[in-house]
């Protein structure tokens, strides 16, 4: 056990410094974790993971969106979708009476359609969690924030940590941070790990951190495996 766990730690340390096989020289870092992340390396074998076969997965999709799904079976699916979507409303003409408004949809939904579940969340920007959280009250939907100048994630760390603090003060009960998609394909993958270490570190105990890949922009199926298990490995 004990060599197995330093082989991926081996591993986890070429993709986090952003070594590529034909790189000759290796310097070594030191790990810099935030203290309250605890670190599982029997999660991190980035290198050795298979490529995506995207002909599969094509092939798969086409014959499941063929399959005719029985009424009973299909209902149990929408019921089951229902129940774990967010309501959303990411707008710049946003308003706390909006905001009031989607929160009153959620919860009483079943009130027009008996035996529907409620949606699992409302999703808003940091500046309307108070106000979602207080219309929602002890309904059991959760509020979920976006963060980390979401959408585009195009700013400094320092911004998309006050962003994030921002929701967590408020009560967000998750946190939906965007990963910078332009350092993954730079191939800064150690930019990208830090920058989701720093922002699970001020969600432990307080929020659950979800990492929203934008997988439209990162080109192929492998990137989205590769950036997911980065995700993981940094505390998603």
């Amino acid at each position: 056990m004990d060599n197995l766990l330093l082989n991926l730690n081996l591993k986890f340390w070429v993709c986090r410094l952003g070594y590529k096989k034909n790189e000759k020289s290796k310097k070594k870092k030191k790990l810099s974790l935030p203290k309250n992340i605890l670190f599982n390396p029997v999660h991190i074998d980035f290198l050795n993971s298979p490529r995506i076969d995207q002909v599969g997965i094509e092939d798969r999709i086409a014959r499941i969106t063929a399959r005719s799904i029985k009424k009973e079976s299909k209902m149990q699916g929408l019921l089951m979708a229902l129940n774990m979507i967010d309501l959303t409303t990411l707008e710049g003409k946003d308003s706390k009476k909006k905001v009031e408004q989607l929160c009153y949809k959620a919860i009483h939904l079943h009130d027009e359609y008996p035996g529907l579940p409620t949606t699992a969340a409302i999703c808003v920007y940091p500046n309307f969690v108070g106000t979602a959280k207080r219309v929602l009250g002890d309904s059991g939907v959760k509020v979920a924030s976006v963060a980390t100048a979401f959408p585009s994630g195009q700013s400094s760390l320092q911004i998309k940590k006050l962003d994030t603090q921002m929701a967590i003060d408020q009560g967000a009960d998750e946190v939906d941070m965007v990963i910078s998609r332009g350092e993954f394909l730079s191939g800064n993958y150690n930019f990208v790990f830090d920058e989701i270490a720093e922002i699970k570190s001020l969600c432990v105990g307080k929020a659950r951190l979800k990492v929203i890949l934008e997988t439209g922009e990162l080109g192929t199926l492998d990137n989205v495996a590769f950036a997911s298990n980065i995700a993981i490995a940094a505390g998603a």
